[in-house]
């Protein structure tokens, strides 16, 4: 118990990546960024996968903000499966308010409109992305999934968060820990 504990209290502002041998189709070669975990569960963002469905000023119009400047790049992401109707700004800390949730010393989080405006008008924070949805974990779930390999995790950094390049994140991701995918095996860690 003492190891989930840990786990709990240091995972927020890492990256999971899933392993090869993932066998749900929904989290296949991504990588999540962690927003919160504690004893009552997790929740993430994937920062790989696009959403390919709506475009930001599409999003934005339907929404109801018409002003957009356009200077800002914002790739729509998915997030995850849970709740895809539901948006989430992940970003840089330069943009902070009472609604946003502070992660670690570099990202937070925000969902609200206000947000969306602020990127739309050039006022937002530095760096961020757009994602519907989310990855959510019951109790002790994502606990069991590391203990039984389902993810590696590893400290974020802006660059690769917030990269544009979505094919290579999970590659990159792996890299960071100093592992040759093909060297990984569904058994690593158990004796």
């Amino acid at each position: 118990m003492a190891y989930c504990e840990s786990l709990g209290s240091s995972l927020p502002g890492q990256l999971l990546i899933a392993m090869p041998s993932m066998e749900d189709p929904r989290f296949k070669h991504s990588v999540i960024f962690v927003c919160a975990h504690s004893g009552g569960g997790a929740m993430g963002l994937m920062i790989n996968k696009p959403f390919s469905a709506i475009t930001f000023p599409g999003l934005l119009e339907q929404l109801g903000v018409s002003e957009y400047a356009g200077t800002n790049h914002v790739e729509v992401q998915l997030g995850g499966p849970v709740e895809a109707s539901r948006g989430f700004v992940l970003h840089s800390q330069d943009y902070i308010r009472e609604s946003s949730l502070v992660v670690d010393e570099d990202m937070a989080l925000t969902a609200t409109l206000d947000i969306l405006r602020a990127i739309a008008d050039d006022c937002g924070p530095r760096r961020c992305l757009l994602a519907l949805g989310y990855a959510g974990w019951g109790p002790g779930q994502l606990d069991t999934e590391i203990l039984n390999n389902g993810w590696l995790n590893v400290e974020a950094d802006e660059d690769l968060v917030f990269g544009e390049d979505l094919d290579s994140k999970w590659a990159q991701a792996i890299s960071k820990i100093g592992i040759d995918p093909l060297m990984l095996s569904d058994n690593a860690g158990h004796t």
